[in-house]
């Protein structure tokens, strides 16, 4: 239970790091949707950060997770292998950096931004200090420095909200009214560009916080490396192949159809509405930073089974609340967005859906990270992948975004069940199974109800899915308490 309690204190701190940037990232979303010109500008948008996340995984090439497998290794020392992951991923960033921006203009060619090539060269630049910058983190983690790593988050965000908002909305104000005081830097017609810019400022500011954390007594080691690289580069397939699986659509969507203006407007709208379901990937992800130093830690000593059963229940159980949270309060949620938008709101709970399936294969994904078999994880990613492409390609033309969507849906059930199989035969979990289709069940069930009321009025409706979701609520408590994780012997 003491495990227990020290997962959910970090998930805790990270999580409220991360719910709160990512809250004020969403905040931006509303703030395109109503402020860039028309939808298919927040597709270019939605386009060039889903190649960042795809080109971001190839330049960490999964050794994020080599990191913590061998920095918790016996016999390793664990400044070595920081310093050693630390100037290995300075070299691979810094050749992107120079290759990239030598071969800028086929590039930018390639992806279609051939009018746009600074959009790209941005987002090499921003790609590749981010992908470094991953290690540092990493490092933060590593000491349980939540806190301070929180807090260099969180600034990375703020700095990017604050650029935003002044390119795109403080600038305008100004050029009206007097035009000669900011025309030294501001081109009114730039537009979407200055989102890229400003993420461009918030990573500059971000590296030059964490140069106190990457200032290491040099102490390279090529065998280390080579050991290092032996376990990881199986995770750089796993990485592409998941990033594939989240991003494809996204990034493929434009290129299946003639009409690459309505492509654009309809990845822009597809794009908008995703994010709506961002609070199931903020708890993913919160939860993905407390549970990988978690495991690997627990793996140096005892056999910590059950731990990780417990973490998988609760997870489940989390993520069942949060669905039905979005679902039921969606009348509120979806004008974050404009309302020409509103249109895709059809996708967010598979979304939803697609988010939890996603971090239960995560929580699963530990058998093989464990057993140092990474290779499974590359075969299970590759087979996800397979199948996301081949489902944007076939579907996608005809039957539009919610293709992709239920395409993602479909990709990740099947991986997170091929998973589990694996996992019982190479590192057996007996993991409360009743308990998760207990929720599953009870979750899909009080959805159905909750967005099938016969109710005219939305205040009422509303009042109606929270005596719901508190029925949720009073249905956990009762059964397993959660709360009681928290309280002192």
């Amino acid at each position: 239970m003491a495990n227990i309690k020290t997962l959910f204190k970090d998930t805790a701190i990270y999580g409220l790091s991360s719910i709160i940037g990512r809250f004020l990232n969403w905040c931006l979303v509303p703030f395109y949707t109503y402020t860039l010109r028309e939808s298919g500008e927040y597709g270019m948008v939605t386009e060039l950060y889903s190649w960042t996340a795809l080109v971001i995984v190839i330049l960490t090439y999964g050794m994020e997770t080599g990191f913590f497998r061998f920095v918790n290794k016996a016999g390793e020392n664990a400044k070595q292998v920081y310093s050693t992951t630390l100037f290995s991923l300075i070299g691979t960033s810094s050749l992107f950096i120079l290759l990239g921006l030598l071969f800028l203009p086929q590039i930018a060619g390639f992806m279609g931004y051939e009018s746009h090539p600074d959009f790209v060269g941005m987002m090499i630049c921003i790609v590749a200090v981010d992908a470094f910058s991953c290690i540092p983190f990493a490092y933060l983690r590593y000491q349980n420095k939540a806190m301070k790593f929180a807090a260099l988050k969180l600034l990375s965000i703020g700095v990017n909200i604050f650029m935003n908002l002044f390119f795109l909305w403080i600038c305008p104000k100004i050029h009206a009214w007097n035009p000669e005081l900011i025309s030294w830097f501001y081109k009114p017609d730039y537009g979407v560009g200055y989102v890229f810019l400003a993420n461009a400022f918030s990573t500059g500011i971000t590296l030059l916080a964490l140069l106190p954390v990457c200032r290491v007594k040099p102490d390279f080691n090529g065998k280390l490396l080579r050991s290092m690289l032996r376990y990881s580069l199986p995770l750089l397939v796993l990485g592409i192949a998941g990033i594939m699986n989240q991003s494809f659509d996204k990034i493929i969507f434009k290129h299946l159809f003639d009409d690459q203006a309505l492509a654009q407007s309809q990845l822009g709208i597809y794009g908008a509405c995703y994010k709506i379901a961002i609070i199931m990937m903020m708890f993913t992800q919160a939860f993905r930073y407390a549970y990988e130093p978690f495991i690997f830690a627990k793996n140096k000593g005892e056999d910590k089974r059950s731990s990780y059963v417990e973490a998988m229940k609760y997870y489940i159980i989390f993520a069942w609340f949060i669905f039905l949270g979005v679902m039921f309060y969606i009348d509120i949620l979806k004008y974050i967005i404009s309302p020409q938008y509103h249109e895709g709101l059809v996708v967010v709970p598979i979304v939803l859906i697609c988010y939890l399936f996603q971090g239960i294969y995560f929580n699963l994904s530990l058998w093989y990270k464990l057993t140092d078999k990474t290779q499974w994880g590359a075969y299970i990613s590759i087979f996800g992948c397979v199948l996301t492409v081949l489902g944007n390609i076939l579907f996608v033309p005809k039957f539009g975004y919610e293709a992709a969507a239920w395409t993602s849906l479909v990709c990740f059930f099947l991986m997170m069940l091929i998973s589990w199989a694996l996992g019982q035969k190479y590192y057996p979990i007996k993991y409360d199974m009743k308990s998760a289709l207990f929720y599953s069940a009870l979750s899909i069930f009080l959805f159905t109800v909750g967005m099938n009321l016969p109710i005219e009025s939305v205040v009422w409706k509303l009042i109606a899915r929270t005596f719901l979701l508190g029925f949720f609520l009073v249905v956990v408590m009762t059964k397993d308490l959660p709360l009681a994780v928290f309280k002192k012997k």
